[in-house]
């Protein structure tokens, strides 16, 4: 199987921040990989480690001279993207038709959810405590208004009013649905997170098949870039003394401040714990700390053929070219000079050629994790990511060669740093 074939079967079983979180656990479990209880000792035996928390993932890798004077070598991404999340009481109606009440996730495109056959994934939880996984298949759509009955040029979306997915007319109800998807009783579900996903797999296309669609590229494309790159750094056997860990966070669309996103505590964890089970006193894990730096991996924008004006005029990205760094002097985004300088050198040992994003003034900038994380742990970042068309659309646009080169920087980095 090629990469691009297994990235889009990564996204394909990855509709959720929940199932994405799952995906790289179970792929690594295969790898040898062990599995990580937070409420148990803690494992730092050379060799891979992985814990899943919700719908964020991290996982370590421990060499065999792994000591105190090591440091870390982060790769930080996020499992989640914008959508519509089921409501508490999801079951609603209007003029005849079922609908699912929902409520707006993070910054999603609304128009580009319209006449899409939805998905809803993610977890419940039963009365016993336990949770399990669902994922429903096309259930619901969010039906557009025909033109006939309004012939103004510009859609206004309504977000409470227009936003409702119909399920059915009678019947079967969506929290069937999901109870029917989870193979248990619609009253044994005591509490769900589900997410609406477009229904249809991602696809390759283009004249020159250099294309590629899918639902969920920010940011999928750099969980799966990183877990390639962590998988080929442990398979060359070339890793030096640093523990490798790769980071994805929960909630990066709606601030990160949760238990599993990047402004909780969850990698300051890992880190601290993995010190101390080798061996580090308080001032050692400090210094492991300070020994340590981050890619903060994120999808980054590829210039617009009909919106070039958005960009600045001397930084505009192309799909095509290569991974992109991201630069705010407002900091914004958590490359220096010097971060910057160390993610060049990977794509030149690489073979990988790079590109810069510096806003628009006029514009204004979005962030990602890297801040975050660089300020709750004082670990020298760079941002960086593949670039996107339609981000925050339910279907985004990759270059195939892109998201390859992107996997292969970002195992430099593991590797020569």
């Amino acid at each position: 199987m090629n990469q691009t074939t297994d990235f889009l079967d990564f996204v394909a079983a990855s509709p959720s921040s929940y199932h994405a979180a799952a995906e790289v656990a179970e792929r690594l479990a295969a790898d040898g990989f062990a599995r990580q209880d937070e409420t148990a000792a803690w494992d730092a035996r050379p060799g891979g480690h992985v814990l899943v928390r919700g719908g964020a993932v991290l996982a370590w890798w421990v060499p065999e001279d792994a000591s105190p004077e090591s440091g870390s070598r982060i790769i930080g991404s996020h499992t989640d993207s914008p959508g519509f999340t089921l409501k508490p009481n999801p079951e609603t109606t209007a003029f005849g038709w079922q609908q699912a009440a929902v409520e707006v996730y993070g910054g999603p495109i609304l128009h580009s959810w319209f006449d899409r056959e939805l998905t809803f994934a993610g977890r419940v939880v039963l009365a016993d405590g336990s949770q399990r996984l669902v994922s429903t298949g096309p259930v619901a759509r969010i039906p557009n208004l025909a033109i006939h009955l309004d012939r103004s040029t510009e859609l206004k979306v309504d977000r409470q009013q227009h936003t409702q997915p119909i399920v059915a007319t009678t019947g079967t109800t969506v929290l069937d649905a999901v109870a029917e998807a989870a193979g248990v009783d619609a009253q044994d579900i005591y509490g769900h997170d589900l997410i609406t996903c477009d229904a249809q797999r991602g696809e390759v296309f283009g004249t020159d098949a250099e294309f590629l669609a899918a639902g969920r590229l920010d940011n999928l494309t750099s969980v799966h870039a990183s877990l390639i790159a962590l998988q080929r750094a442990i398979a060359s056997g070339d890793t030096g003394s640093d523990v490798l860990v790769l980071a994805a966070f929960d909630h990066e669309e709606v601030g990160s401040a949760s238990v599993n996103g990047a402004a909780g505590p969850v990698l300051e964890q890992v880190l601290t714990r993995t010190a101390t089970a080798l061996g580090a006193d308080e001032d050692a894990r400090h210094r492991m700390i300070a020994r340590s730096t981050c890619v903060s991996a994120d999808a980054a924008h590829a210039v617009h053929p009909a919106h070039a004006g958005k960009h600045d005029p001397t930084h505009q990205p192309m799909i095509g070219r290569g991974p992109v760094t991201k630069i705010n002097g407002n900091q914004r985004y958590a490359s220096s000079p010097d971060t910057v300088a160390w993610w060049e050198v990977a794509c030149r040992a690489a073979g990988v050629s790079s590109q810069t994003f510096v806003g628009n003034n006029s514009v204004p900038c979005g962030s990602t994790i890297g801040p975050i994380t660089a300020t709750r742990l004082g670990i020298p970042t760079v941002d960086v990511g593949v670039p996107l068309l339609s981000m925050h659309s339910a279907r985004e646009l990759v270059g195939v060669q892109d998201q390859l080169w992107f996997a292969d920087a970002l195992e430099a980095y593991l590797i020569n740093r």
